[in-house]
């Protein structure tokens, strides 16, 4: 099952020199686990609900297992103190939905157990 790397990342307006650095890094360090962006530095052209400051960071993984081992990788590792510096955000790892998903199947499965506790 696919997973994410999701960052919501806050850059100041001028990009420090480590940071550029950073991005040209970051490719090398995400193809040994098949990893990919979706989403580079993004801002929301239209916030709908909510508020979201921020710019987004979407990368695609094959699996959880790879998403985990690039964050953990020495490689990426060393990079983080580049963006970190300079940038503040929340990074997460998330599972993808399996192959067919369909949202009225989660509510079921929330509705039988609802009626379960009650």
């Amino acid at each position: 099952m696919t997973a994410y790397a999701i960052g919501n990342l806050h850059p100041k307006p001028v990009l420090d020199e480590e940071v550029l650095r950073y991005m040209e890094r970051i490719q090398a360090t995400l193809d040994p686990f098949g990893g990919r962006f979706l989403v580079h530095g993004a801002r929301a052209r239209e916030v709908r609900e909510g508020e979201w400051p921020g710019a987004l960071v979407i990368i695609g993984f094959p699996t959880y297992e790879n998403a985990r081992a690039w964050y953990d990788s020495a490689p990426y590792q060393a990079l983080i103190p580049l963006r970190a510096r300079h940038m503040d955000g929340d990074v997460l790892l998330v599972d993808g939905t399996p192959e067919g998903y369909e949202a009225a199947g989660t509510a079921a499965a929330l509705r039988a157990l609802q009626a379960e506790r009650a």
